[in-house]
């Protein structure tokens, strides 16, 4: 499945059936593009005590994360499209979410949109840049820029996830540019997967949140992202600089259903 360019393997694990698998290595292995299925990560829905499903998360790297707002998105879709079920409550790692399914039109609740720390001055690559710290269920580093087409997204955002500062968990890195009064564009380096990807929720939610507490916004705001797509952000903001009630909404995509064998004795 695709939320607005994150790509994801989606398994059906409430029977139980991956959990003889390590599924860290499982992850990654599936993750492979061009040798495998290849995906920015895998999510295992899993049955939840608390919700009505859960969503168990890794990267293409196999390291696993607490929050995925397009996977959130692709859970709600799948979910809902096997019961019939139109507002299903999510189970993250990051907490339980809500969620809205209309057609191809998904929105879900974010957990929580907390500044960590505001105006943070770092050199990266000789350059003075200035970051916003957000934790969106994972942490994110956003620094507004010019230009997004100018950024090398790979080179800066590899140097920034790995920066001292961030240590030593490391941060996602947006690089965000102003497009107007309710509209930014969005490029991310994804900590995990290890490069740009076409999308991220929680980095879509982070971004917004900046660009509102630095005024340059308005929220509900628009968040170009690489592909020719879309997300809407929605959210309250705080006098200190982190939001409330937080929404995520766009498209997702069922790309294709199919069967992979998995080898017991797999490796990566």
């Amino acid at each position: 499945m695709s939320g607005s360019g994150n790509d994801f393997v989606m398994l059906d694990n409430r029977d139980g059936s991956y959990n003889n698998f390590n599924k860290s290595k499982l992850a990654k292995y599936l993750c492979r593009r061009k040798v495998s299925i290849g995906a920015d990560g895998t999510i295992f829905l899993e049955n939840s005590n608390n919700a009505d499903i859960r969503m168990n998360y890794f990267n293409s790297d196999g390291s696993s994360a607490a929050m995925c707002g397009n996977g959130a998105r692709c859970t709600a879709f799948l979910y809902s499209k096997w019961t019939g079920n139109n507002s299903p409550k999510i189970e993250t790692g990051a907490g339980i979410i809500g969620s809205s399914v209309e057609g191809e039109i998904i929105e879900v609740g974010m957990p929580y949109g907390e500044l960590i720390e505001k105006n943070i001055e770092l050199a990266i690559d000789g350059l003075p840049m200035l970051f916003d710290l957000y934790d969106t269920g994972v942490p994110h580093a956003v620094n507004i820029v010019d230009d997004l087409d100018e950024i090398p997204v790979d080179e800066w955002g590899r140097e920034i996830r790995f920066h001292r500062k961030f240590q030593p968990d490391g941060a996602n890195v947006d690089f965000v540019q102003i497009v107007d009064e309710h509209k930014i564009a969005i490029r991310t380096y994804e900590r995990g997967v290890e490069s740009e990807t076409s999308a991220c929720g929680t980095g879509a939610v982070a971004s917004a949140i900046s660009a509102v507490r630095k005024k340059l916004v308005s929220a509900p705001v628009d968040v170009e992202v690489v592909l020719p797509d879309k997300l809407v952000v929605g959210f309250n903001i705080l006098n200190n600089g982190s939001a409330k009630n937080i929404t995520l909404m766009g498209k997702v995509y069922l790309s294709f259903d199919g069967e992979v064998e998995i080898r017991e004795d797999f490796d990566v």
